[in-house]
């Protein structure tokens, strides 16, 4: 990188996290779903099971952004309460634990450390499922992580539908050695993990 590259790069905005909806679980679900900003790349994690589209719709609106502006999508792991409404972003790469899909375009690459733009990644992180990744974004505050690791903020100590529970809490050890400010939770909102947060 050239000394005027580097130079425009330290000098972009960071990258945004905007949570469009906070979700939950119980009689019913919903997806916690999220807007990433950083640059040119407009990302949208986890569009799952909301009691309504306008839930993700209209927030987007208010965030200044339409459907078919959002560049990428990314499934923290192929639940349907997480995937569910997808099809909402015409335009966008989707991105899971193995590729990268875009209309009849199926690239594979693992997601461990890939990059979707300068300051947002994907990150492996199993135990919900074997395939589930969570995603890592530099933000002006510090590290956000965006993940299924936890349900909220309170947890579960111990998830119910983990294939994994040991890998599970390996994963959350290791998201929390990385010192996130906040972590954005698959169906809650977020929270700033303390020394109570399940590990």
């Amino acid at each position: 990188m050239t000394s005027a590259a580097a130079s425009a790069a330290s000098s972009a905005p960071p990258a945004t996290v905007t949570v469009l909806t906070a979700g939950y679980v119980g009689p019913r679900t919903a997806s916690t779903v999220t807007l990433l900003r950083d640059g040119d790349t407009v990302v949208v994690v986890d569009p799952g099971m909301v009691a309504d589209r306008g839930l993700i719709l209209g927030p987007l609106a208010d965030a200044g952004v339409t459907p078919d502006q959002v560049t990428d999508v990314v499934f923290s792991h192929h639940h349907p309460d997480h995937t569910l409404n997808a099809a909402l972003f015409p335009a966008a790469r989707y991105h899971d634990h193995w590729a990268i899909y875009q209309d009849d375009l199926w690239t594979d690459r693992p997601a461990d450390g890939f990059a979707l733009s300068p300051s947002i990644r994907l990150a492996a992180t199993p135990g919900h499922t074997p395939e589930d990744i969570s995603t890592l974004v530099d933000t002006a505050e510090g590290l956000v992580v965006l993940t299924h690791l936890w349900w909220s903020a309170d947890g579960p100590v111990e998830d119910p539908y983990a294939t994994d529970p040991e890998a599970l809490h390996a994963s959350r050890r290791a998201v929390l050695d990385l010192a996130p400010v906040l972590v954005v939770p698959g169906h809650g909102a977020p929270f700033a993990p303390t020394a109570a947060t399940p590990r």
